[in-house]
């Protein structure tokens, strides 16, 4: 069941250091219409950068979007927070080029969402609905998304070191992004940790916003350079095999940690994902790569794909069952069957038949079906999915209030199988009825419109 979209209640205010450059960030949240999605807005230069996988432009150290000349750093882990938390629009304003990494973690924007709330939008969320598998390698790396009835994920990462070697990680529901993964820190490694401090790379560091693995031996007089840079006299390296800068929140916190990163990064697809994703030694380059790879996929779904039934199969409704629910009665009946029906889409069929009493009067010599009836059974199909909505159907009547936006584009002749296939484009209010209907004779599309309707009860109707 497709929910509604949402928002934040009200816009967040945080502020803090960017990781990378080491500079000042005022970063708001602030709440926005449906159909936006997440979009970065950098105010010092009044630019806007969607986010995009097709914008990523560097995942040396995090993920970089650039759109014209602004770009913004590090997008990650807030984007996985609006994931987690279920925020499906954002406007995410900065007035500098890099995103606060505040304690490393996902934890403090997740809190800041929690504390104001977020709200429904009239509106229906879009989900793209993992059919079949997705598989994407890049080196020793790979990414795979089966089939699932809600958006999983699962990682493993195996670092191959002493202190980190393979560890997994696994989210069965968004609802435990908040407790079980959004507060897991960003790590690195000491060896990594030198060499970016030494090239002026991590000028926003702090030793309390990362976990800090010792894969190598240190020597005293690393030890003494990082008392140094860290202003923190008491340098250690615990038994565990980790810097004294902070406790673990968890036996796998790497693992949870690049989990969080998954989510963030594959945010960047554009639409809320139902499926599996299992992700093998992922990194931030695979990941977007893995991202920019679901927006082809659907980018192709949103194309003309003519729905799939199996005739072997009984249908959802048959012409008996139709007629119970519709008022409809032969020869103005124009719904056969309905194969399939969720809360918010409808599928139908209409076998055109040389019988039909409209083919004696519409070309004799060529007889093609009127584009009319064409309109009325897609309506009809739709009058199905509006008239499920309530507990007593027969006792409902569906006036059509607008047809918008039709186009013919083939000719429906005797012999053919129009299946028509309708979906809700916001949630049904007060008797109001809004789809948008497409008809397919095999794999090609006949006819499109946008319908609005309202299911009216009365009285009398026999």
């Amino acid at each position: 069941m497709n929910a509604n979209q949402t928002t934040l209640k009200q816009a967040i205010t945080l502020k803090g250091t960017g990781l990378h450059t080491g500079k000042k960030v005022s970063l708001e949240l602030q709440p926005a219409a449906a159909g936006t999605g997440y979009v970065f807005h950098r105010s010092d230069l009044d630019k806007d950068i969607p986010a995009s996988a097709a914008l990523v432009v560097d995942t040396s150290r995090g993920t970089t979007i650039k759109s014209g000349d602004a770009e913004v750093y590090t997008v990650e882990h807030i984007l996985a927070s609006l994931v987690g938390m279920g925020v499906d629009n954002c406007r995410i304003v900065l007035d500098n080029e890099e995103v606060p990494i505040m304690d490393g973690s996902a934890k403090p924007y997740v809190d800041a969402i929690q504390e104001v709330g977020i709200v429904e939008l009239d509106a229906l969320r879009e989900v793209f609905e993992i059919r079949e598998v997705i598989r994407f390698t890049d080196g020793n790396s790979e990414i795979i998304c089966l089939p699932a009835d809600d958006y999983k994920v699962s990682v493993m990462v195996d670092y191959g070191t002493r202190v980190l070697s393979s560890q997994n990680a696994e989210l069965r529901s968004l609802s435990e992004f908040a407790s079980e993964i959004a507060p897991s820190r960003t790590f690195s490694f000491l060896h990594e940790l030198e060499y970016l401090l030494d090239k002026g790379l991590i000028k926003g560091g702090d030793i309390k916003n990362a976990i800090i693995y010792v894969d190598n031996d240190i020597s005293e007089a690393t030890l003494t350079k990082l008392k140094g840079i860290f202003d923190q006299p008491d340098v250690e390296v615990t038994p565990n095999g980790i810097l004294n800068n902070l406790d673990l929140h968890f036996p796998n916190e790497a693992a949870r940690h690049k989990l969080l990163d998954v989510i963030g990064d594959i945010a960047l697809a554009g639409m809320p994902i139902k499926g599996h994703i299992i992700a093998t030694r992922p990194g931030h380059q695979i990941n977007t790569g893995f991202a920019l790879e679901l927006q082809k996929h659907m980018k192709q779904a949103l194309k003309d794909v003519a729905p799939a039934y199996d005739l072997s199969q009984p249908p959802l409704m048959d012409v008996v069952e139709i007629m119970s629910m519709l008022p409809h009665r032969p020869p103005f009946l124009l719904v056969d069957k309905i194969v399939e029906m969720t809360s918010d889409m409808v599928v139908g069929v209409k076998n055109v038949t040389m019988n039909e009493a409209f083919f004696n009067g519409h070309f004799p010599g060529a007889p093609v079906m009127p584009g009319v009836l064409q309109v009325e059974a897609m309506a009809q199909v739709g009058g199905i999915l509006a008239l499920s909505t309530v507990p007593d159907p027969e006792n409902y009547l569906t006036y059509f209030l607008r047809i918008d936006n039709v186009r013919f584009k083939n000719k429906v002749v005797p012999g053919d199988t129009i299946v028509f296939r309708l979906k809700l484009t916001s949630p049904i209010r007060r008797g109001l009825v809004q789809m948008t209907g497409e008809a397919f004779v095999g794999k090609n599309m006949v006819m499109q419109a946008d319908l609005m309707a309202q299911i009216k009860k009365e009285k009398n109707i026999d």
